[in-house]
Order: structure tokens, then C-alpha cells, then sequence
């Protein structure tokens, strides 16, 4: 593999770290549901999604938590990186909500960095950019059942991706 995508991918988590920032608010019967729910699987002291062998793996990581619908229950924003399992992205994530009964459910997610954005679907959801390489990102919304695609924006301004 290319060791400048290879570097690339690695710059390209560490901000994703960073913009989330890395602190995790939950206790810590909540954040292994909130794994789970997610699809992680604790493998010695690391939550994994991805069986990524190489040096610029980055596991799992609950990279934000907070209430994103109003309903006073925590969200919590799951990352994981590596251009191994994600391509020239280098990331993922998935989106859990803390249920009414105390379980954690998987909203969304997918390759590419999260953004919560103004804007909202139903039920308070936040529209979610997701963003990587170029410049006119996906954005999703949610219909009251899952996060759809909804448009395309650059900046907050309506695109079209190149194909």
C-alpha cells in the first residue's frame, strides 16, 4: 500500500479525533452497551469493528456524547479508523441512543466523519453531513424509523458530486 495514503489516513483520523474530541461522559456499563450496540466486540483491551491489521488502525472510540434530540437521554458518537476497513476516508461512525427502557440502539452510521448539522428530521434529529475526501458531502435525515439520504452540501450550499 501506498505509505503516503497510508500517512494521509492517519492525519486524516487524528483530526477526526480532535474534532470530536475524545472524552467520553458515560459510565462505564453504558459505554460497553454502547459498543455492543454499535456492533463492537471487545478484543483484549480494544472495541472493534473492523479486523484491521495495520499500524494506522485506530479502534473504537466513543468520541461525543450528548442529549442530539431533546429527549434527555445521551447519544453517544462511536469512530473507528483506518483506511484498511474504510477506504481513502479512513473513518467511520455510528450514531447510539440510550432508550427509555436503559438499552442502546444503533441509529445510523457509516464511512466518513459526522457532522450534526442546524437542521433537523423528524423527532429533533439532527441532519447529519457526512464528510472525507472532496467537496460536496452526503447529508442524512432522519424519517422516524432511520437516517436517509437527503441531499448533497459544500460549505451549506447545495451540490452535485462529481461522478
Amino acid at each position: 500500500m501506498n505509505s503516503s495514503l497510508l500517512i494521509a489516513g492517519a492525519a486524516l483520523l487524528a483530526c477526526c479525533t480532535a474534532a470530536y474530541g475524545a472524552s467520553s461522559k458515560l459510565a462505564p456499563s453504558d459505554e460497553a452497551a454502547a459498543f455492543k450496540a454499535a456492533g463492537f466486540t471487545l478484543k483484549g483491551k480494544q472495541w472493534r469493528s473492523c479486523d484491521d491489521p495495520t499500524p494506522t488502525y485506530s479502534p473504537g472510540a466513543i468520541a461525543e456524547v450528548r442529549d442530539l434530540n431533546g429527549d434527555g437521554r445521551p447519544e453517544a458518537v462511536i469512530t473507528e479508523g483506518g483506511t484498511y476497513c474504510y477506504g481513502h476516508t479512513g473513518a467511520a461512525y455510528t450514531l447510539v441512543s440510550k432508550q427509555a427502557d436503559g438499552r442502546w440502539k444503533a441509529m445510523g452510521g457509516g464511512t466518513g466523519i459526522a457532522t450534526f448539522l442546524p437542521t433537523k428530521g423528524k423527532g429533533g434529529w439532527p441532519d447529519i453531513e457526512v464528510g472525507g475526501p472532496g467537496f460536496c458531502f452526503p447529508v442524512v435525515r432522519w424519517n422516524g424509523k432511520e437516517y436517509k439520504f437527503n441531499r448533497h452540501q459544500y460549505e451549506g450550499k447545495a451540490c452535485r458530486p462529481n461522478r
